[in-house]
């Protein structure tokens, strides 16, 4: 059932991204700051970080439109993508484009302002036939990577989000926050692989299982999926506090 809800959300977050696209654009948020505008998109990303403090990336596994859009891509290609250090190339581009946002907003010269609706036409994103472009650009964009490498392909090497909740996550554990996790009870795990082949992201749940470190990894969505097929309920959300 859980899973079901999930997907559920995951498509109404897709079907409305004609309307959304623009709080997440990394494009906006130079143009905005350019301007000195907090933008949308600004706060939706600070959201994000705050929010994956205590939850790590459970806007990936339930909410995000992007993830919506490569799940869809599972029908044609239901591989795990390769990951090592292709993983790392999303931060590579994050680094360059938070550095531009910087260096544009202390350029600036107008006061520090804030509009959440930023080049939207009454906080509808697509609202003009040129705006199409854009959009399916950006579709494209995201399906491409997991049509040809496999399950969330563009999660794992160009997401300019998961940064933001990668980080987020990994301060949340030094500050020790109290973060939602998926816990395993590795002594009972049978080895049977479920939670690999259920994983919408590709991950070795299975190792991470054996290895005792499935809280910790950052590309992990806490989308559940692993929890909800393991025979032995080896897998399940917990709220931990690690001292």
């Amino acid at each position: 059932m859980r899973q079901k809800i999930r997907r559920t959300m995951l498509l109404i977050s897709m079907l409305l991204f004609p309307v959304t696209i623009f709080y997440f654009s990394p494009y906006l948020i130079i143009e905005a700051a350019s301007e000195r505008i907090m933008n949308g998109s600004f706060i939706v990303f600070a959201a994000m970080f705050i929010l994956s403090m205590f939850c790590g990336r459970v806007w990936c596994g339930y909410f995000c439109p992007a993830g919506g859009l490569q799940e869809c891509a599972f029908r044609i290609k239901d591989t795990p993508a390769k990951q090592g250090g292709r993983d790392k190339i999303k931060y590579a581009i994050w680094i360059i484009w938070m550095t531009a946002v910087v260096v544009t907003f202390v350029l600036g010269k107008n006061d520090v302002t804030v509009n959440f609706f930023y080049q939207t036409d009454h906080g509808i994103s697509v609202s003009a036939i040129n705006n199409y472009v854009v959009y399916y650009g950006v579709i494209l964009m995201l399906v491409a990577p997991a049509l040809i490498h496999g399950r969330r392909a563009a999660c794992h090497y160009i997401c300019w989000m998961a940064p933001f909740m990668a980080m987020g996550s990994t301060i949340g554990r030094w500050l020790h926050i109290p973060q939602l996790h998926i816990e395993a009870e590795k002594e009972n795990c049978i080895s049977c692989g479920m939670c690999n082949k259920a994983c919408p992201m590709g991950l070795d749940v299975r190792k991470m299982v054996s290895d005792g470190n499935n809280g910790k990894c950052t590309e992990c969505i806490q989308c559940g999926a692993c929890a909800d097929v393991c025979p032995k309920k080896v897998l399940k959300y917990k709220m931990v506090w690690r001292r």
